[in-house]
């Protein structure tokens, strides 16, 4: 099986304008969501990042470099990221579907080459 990391890439304002009880019923979404993968033997692992805006570091012509913001775009950022087992990409493409995320965000889905 192939192992694949789904990164979960939020809006800056993401779930900013949900109530209380709209973002635990979010949450209880990905908890059944995750704990069916677990079932399943899909689930490798994950978790979410903090709301913050982290750092990029990057070779400058003094040396590394750190800024503020990891955003691959003005308006995102990576707010999660969980790792899938699948037997290739298509059906890599087919879980990552399912998952919550997918109606909240975007899901940058990756396969893992690893390296031993």
């Amino acid at each position: 099986m192939a192992q694949f990391m789904m990164l979960l890439h939020d809006k800056l304002d993401g779930f900013s304008a949900l109530s209380h009880d709209e973002m635990m019923s979010v949450i209880k979404e990905y908890t059944a969501w995750t704990e069916k993968m677990i079932a399943e033997g899909r689930f490798l692992g994950g978790e979410k990042l903090k709301d913050e805006p982290g750092r990029n570091l990057l070779a400058g012509t003094d040396g590394i470099e750190t800024h503020a913001g990891p955003f691959t775009e003005t308006n995102e950022m990576i707010g999660g990221y969980m790792s899938i087992e699948a037997a290739d990409y298509d059906e890599a493409v087919k879980i990552a579907k399912t998952c919550p995320h997918a109606k909240y965000g975007r899901i940058e889905l990756r396969e893992i080459d690893p390296i031993k």
